[in-house]
């Protein structure tokens, strides 16, 4: 008998267009099942995906349809279960669906991958005991998301991300960060950023651990430590094109299992999702925890 296939369907990804596509995609869905059965759910509010992916039948493949945010959901719902997830990218950030070679798909092939797809384990990864899927970002880049709620509504894309950043960058005040791995401390100092990741980019494709792969059982972290206002300017293009690998004040670290501590509570971000501030994290994963139906993985 074959395993029912849930869509997830969250209507305000990609900023409301998946939404608009609504009508396209159940008549794609419709056409690649093929006789398989299927579902459609749309979300209604956040933390909903969650809810459904907790409640689809066991052994059945959960597919979320968005962006990042959606995934997030829908991975802290299956997290521990036999159920697979799937995902169609169509929302912004996309780096869960990069990181399984799936982001490149047209809708379609998507489509076809999630009903049809083989399904394969990745690495669960794990923040104070909270699961995420492809990335961990703590520091600057939360702080720069975290200032984006605030920016004038007329601002989008590109001009909201500036006017963030220079926000941010305004204020600039580094934290004292000591990464600690099974009682051994591996850095401590000032700190632009500390990323944990299973896979190798965040924020819509920035490649900050480049080498990250998402089934090795470990975390790729990258800290980025003491960068004046000058020098984060400097970095943020290397950083675009992976080229901060190499450079004097980005340190490289791996393992199962780190704690986070700094001087004072700092923004993070768990697949783009923001999280409350906080002064400690403990951040780990669990090989294999989460069952995922494959593209060409990174």
């Amino acid at each position: 008998m074959q395993a029912t296939v849930l869509f997830i369907i969250n209507p305000a990804a990609g900023r409301g267009r998946v939404g608009q596509m609504r009508d396209r995609l159940e008549a794609a869905i419709r056409q690649q099942a093929q006789g398989q059965p299927f579902q459609i759910a749309l979300t209604q509010a956040p933390g909903h995906a969650t809810t459904l992916a907790h409640q689809a039948p066991p052994g059945s493949r959960v597919v979320a349809v968005g962006g990042d945010g959606t995934v997030h959901e829908v991975v802290r719902g299956l997290a521990g279960s036999d159920k697979a997830l799937g995902v169609v990218p169509i929302g912004s950030g996309n780096d869960f669906a990069r990181m399984l070679g799936l982001h490149r798909l047209g809708l379609e092939a998507a489509l076809r991958t999630a009903f049809q797809g083989r399904v394969g384990s990745v690495d669960l990864g794990l923040v104070n005991d909270q699961p995420y899927g492809a990335s961990l970002g703590i520091g600057f880049d939360a702080a720069v998301a975290r200032k984006a709620l605030e920016a004038p509504s007329f601002l989008r894309g590109m001009p909201r991300y500036l006017y963030s950043l220079f926000a941010v960058l305004k204020e600039l005040e580094l934290p004292r960060l000591e990464l600690v791995q099974k009682g051994q401390t591996l850095y401590q100092g000032p700190a632009l950023l500390v990323a944990l990741m299973n896979g190798p980019t965040y924020g819509g494709g920035i490649p900050i651990v480049p080498d990250a792969l998402p089934a090795d059982g470990l975390l790729s972290v990258a800290v980025a430590g003491a960068f004046s206002r000058l020098g984060v300017v400097g970095i943020l293009p290397r950083l675009l094109a992976g080229w901060h690998v190499g450079h004097p004040r980005v340190r490289f670290f791996q393992g199962d299992s780190f704690e986070v501590r700094f001087d004072r509570p700092i923004p993070a971000h768990a697949d783009g999702e923001l999280l409350e501030p906080a002064r400690e994290y403990r951040v780990g994963l669990r090989p294999g925890g989460l069952r995922v139906v494959q593209g060409q993985m990174a």
